[in-house]
């Protein structure tokens, strides 16, 4: 299982809208919006590095209102 933070840049007053629709994307366990550089933090799973990528590309930056994302892997050390 690979998780991520991918930490998200919406348009102005965006923010709320992008994390509501964000939080029923299949593999998304956490979705806030917040403030900052960054407008929504995304918490998410999948079974490996290619189907996190397809999860970002085909799902989360299709959502309307983002104009930026940032994919932050979870790494245990």
């Amino acid at each position: 299982m690979v998780q991520a933070y991918i930490l998200i840049q919406t348009e102005v007053g965006k923010a709320a809208a992008v994390a509501d629709t964000i939080r029923g994307v299949s593999g998304v366990t956490l979705a806030e919006d917040v403030t900052g550089p960054y407008d929504v933090i995304v918490r998410a799973e999948a079974r490996n590095v290619d189907e996190l990528g397809k999860l970002v590309v085909a799902q989360i930056q299709g959502v309307e209102g983002i104009t930026r994302t940032l994919t932050c892997p979870i790494v245990h050390i």
